[in-house]
């Protein structure tokens, strides 16, 4: 999954973005308003982290931006603003959570997890469950019938992502935009050799080839 950091303040963003790094997360930083209002709508993130407090345009206006040109990826306001009036206003402009610094990194962790799952339609489910696998994001490994399976980073984020997409026929390209940063290089025979070793641990039917199209996540495994 893909995440666009907002946050002006470095000694925080560096901590978030090693936090959000190990935990399996592709994230592009960004400090100034004005770069986010064009990156934020331009690029295929997944969740957008946005603090209010910033220079060039101000996080409240930048999200006001996003909504009015129609940009429906979720956003998670962080703040040091902790009045109720304030919490309503980013709301009121359409952000989707808000967590009021200073925080725990593993609240911001539990609230990013639930809001993928929310717009993804998986809300009433405590782990990430699909094709009778249960994904532990904590420990990024799976299990299947109580069997727990290992997992490389690499494949734990490409089966994360087939877990919130099932049924879905990924390219290769779309995959990589949405498994790696900016500043990364992408390539496409690399999510190929990762499906190769989800299918060798998690059984060939669980990720179907669709010639010319890509990637179908959702078979009955074995």
């Amino acid at each position: 999954m893909r995440l666009l950091l907002v946050e002006d303040h470095v000694p925080l963003a560096d901590e978030l973005m090693s936090t959000l790094n190990r935990q399996g997360y592709a994230v592009d930083w960004l400090a100034d308003g004005r770069d986010a209002i064009y990156q934020g709508a331009s690029e295929p993130y997944d969740l957008i982290v946005l603090d209010l407090g910033l220079p060039g345009i101000p996080g409240l206006d930048v999200l006001q931006k996003w909504r009015a040109d129609g940009l429906a990826t979720p956003v998670l306001i962080l703040t040091a603003r902790g009045s109720w009036a304030e919490r309503i206003e980013g709301l009121k402009a359409g952000a989707d959570d808000y967590l009021t610094k200073p925080f725990h990194p593993e609240e911001l962790q539990l609230r990013i997890q639930a809001l993928l799952r929310r717009v993804r339609g998986l809300a009433n489910q405590p782990t990430l469950q699909a094709a009778g696998l249960h994904l532990d994001e904590g420990r990024q490994c799976v299990s299947r019938e109580g069997e727990e399976i290992q997992l490389t980073s690499a494949e734990f984020r490409l089966l994360r992502y087939f877990m919130l997409h099932p049924e879905q026929i990924l390219s290769k390209s779309h995959l990589a935009e949405h498994l790696y940063d900016g500043e990364s290089e992408r390539d496409s025979n690399v999510i190929e050799v990762h499906v190769n070793h989800l299918r060798r641990k998690l059984g060939r039917a669980v990720v179907e080839t669709r010639r010319g199209q890509g990637y179908r996540f959702g078979g009955a495994g074995g």
